[in-house]
């Protein structure tokens, strides 16, 4: 083994770069000291300011949903779109609670925080009202819709080319069940951009029904046999008139149209009220030995026409 002595310069350079290294080591804690004791006197300093700041925070969420509670109150007063409600409840409640955060970054000094999520918010906003244009216009819809009310849950409504009963109307689509039973979802834009037939808003729907009478009739005594057949048909809206106009001459009978008004419960019940008045009718004319004609045709042989057909085949037998 071989012995080194205190002047070997390999022993000194080992020892110097440990003592290099300790040092290193305590500047660098030394540092991290200074900073946390920056840290804890800022912290310290700021106290005040942060306590303020998780007062504003909490105080704005519970006045934001005293708010939102008042509002949904008294907007059911006035409309009773649950629909509409929690929209601007939601609204006021989210507007309120961001206010709220807001200042208390303010209060932190964070001003520049604020501007850079402002600056996001805007950002983002724009590119998600770009990419989601058709979504944003059934919002919209729907959100006028919610307001306006043109219809309702349970309303007979035509739109859109579909005929149905609403089943239920959201923000962004309307569902309904047509005549045939099947489930159909309406976007809320195609609603709120095209014609609205409502079959059931006004209460009442008049029943439109077309008969055609031989032409050997007394037209006079058919429209008082008819009217006062329908006059009695029940379920018909009181009040209201039974109007019968002749509308001119069919090939095999003379046609008129007989209008009545019923309470507009249903399409079930709207056609059932025809085939009542239809069967009326038609009892009162076997009744009264009034006739229904059926389309009738003559035919006419012969290159000229007006000749039979027996006269055209007796021609061709003789010689």
């Amino acid at each position: 083994m071989v012995k080194r002595g205190y002047n070997d310069p390999r022993l000194w350079s080992g020892t110097s770069a440990i003592l290099g290294l300790m040092l290193e080591a305590q500047e660098v804690i030394e540092l991290i000291q200074g900073k946390l004791h920056i840290w804890t006197r800022e912290l310290v300093q700021m106290m005040p300011n942060l306590v303020l700041a998780v007062l504003i925070v909490v105080v704005g969420w519970l006045f934001a949903r005293m708010l939102r509670r008042l509002v949904q109150r008294l907007l059911a007063r006035i409309t009773d779109s649950r629909t509409l409600q929690r929209l601007i409840g939601n609204t006021i409640y989210l507007t309120v609670q961001f206010t709220a955060l807001f200042a208390a970054l303010t209060v932190l000094h964070l001003d520049k925080t604020v501007t850079s999520i402002l600056a996001g918010a805007g950002i983002l906003g724009l590119a998600l009202g770009f990419a989601f244009q058709d979504i944003a216009a059934n919002f919209i819809s729907g959100i006028m819709m919610a307001a306006q009310r043109p219809i309702r849950t349970g309303e007979l409504v035509e739109t859109a080319g579909h005929v149905g009963v609403v089943e239920r109307i959201d923000l962004r689509t309307t569902e309904i069940k047509n005549l045939q039973g099947i489930q159909v979802i309406i976007p809320n834009k195609e609603i709120f951009q095209t014609v609205l037939v409502n079959y059931t808003r006004n209460g009442t729907r008049r029943v439109d029904l077309e008969v055609g009478i031989s032409y050997g009739e007394d037209l006079e005594h058919v429209e008082q046999v008819v009217i006062a057949t329908v006059e009695g048909l029940a379920q018909r809206v009181d009040g209201t008139q039974v109007e019968l106009f002749y509308k001119g001459f069919g090939d095999s009978s003379i046609g008129f149209e007989v209008r009545f008004w019923i309470h507009a419960t249903s399409n079930g019940h709207y056609m059932d009220m025809k085939s009542r008045a239809v069967k009326a009718i038609k009892a009162a004319f076997n009744k009264e030995g009034i006739t229904i004609p059926f389309p009738i045709r003559t035919l006419d042989f012969g290159i000229k026409g007006g000749e039979k057909l027996d006269a055209m085949l007796s021609e061709r037998r003789s010689p």
